[in-house]
């Protein structure tokens, strides 16, 4: 799915430029000709947003400081006045980059594309979590040890994903059962002892650490 950028200015001859560049280029773009109309638009969920500071009803500014705390995607203000009390004022709003007018074309490009690249970045960092010699990226759904990859299976992976996202928690095999297969499962809980017995033989083959540790009489925990 294409990157979605809300471009905000009170021109539209200007919008029309920003829309046709980014749209040529792939991503999705969403306009808004004012402060109010902005604050409409939030409703899209925009990667990005590209917000020009002089406007008629509401500048720049407010609806950058009215936003922040419930968007956390880039802001790039788009002005004409580019002094440093400006630039200190946008930052403490919350804005996160300036670009000048009359802008080029292909430097805007070039610093969304760097915006959205951190974002990308930042996001996947938040779905990574490391464990000693152990990797697990949630959003790709892949465990490395030793920078290696383990082949696992869906259900394999959907129970390492609710024991080492909560780990310390003890999680009996009637529970595990219930998270992973849900109400409808066709099996029963003893289908938990043999998936966990895999997954530490896949283990075992690239580290001696226990990762899933048996509390016996009770049922297992993650020891990262």
């Amino acid at each position: 799915m294409s990157q979605k950028i809300l471009v905000v200015d009170d021109e539209p001859g200007i919008v029309a430029v920003i829309q046709s560049y980014f749209e040529t280029a792939g991503y999705q773009v969403i306009t808004a000709y004012s402060g109010n109309e902005t604050m409409k638009k939030l409703a899209h969920n925009p990667d990005l947003i590209l917000l020009d500071i002089n406007m008629p009803d509401i500048d720049g500014l407010t609806v950058c400081q009215n936003i922040r705390e419930h968007i956390t995607c880039p802001i790039l203000f788009l002005t004409a006045r580019i002094e440093t009390a400006d630039k200190i004022k946008g930052f403490s709003v919350g804005a996160d980059d300036y670009i000048q007018k009359p802008f080029d074309l292909d430097e805007l490009g070039a610093r969304v594309s760097a915006h959205l690249r951190r974002e990308s970045r930042k996001q996947e960092q938040a779905s990574l979590r490391f464990f000693g010699d152990m990797v697990i990226n949630y959003t790709k759904r892949e465990i490395t040890i030793r920078q290696k990859y383990i082949s696992l299976s869906k259900k394999e992976f959907d129970i390492i994903e609710l024991l080492s996202t909560n780990a310390g928690q003890v999680f009996d095999r009637e529970r595990i059962y219930e998270r992973v297969w849900g109400l409808e499962g066709a099996g029963n809980s003893d289908t938990i002892m043999e998936h966990v017995r895999k997954i530490r033989n896949k283990f075992a083959e690239h580290t001696l650490h226990n990762y899933i540790e048996t509390v016996w009489g009770v049922g297992y925990k993650w020891n990262g």
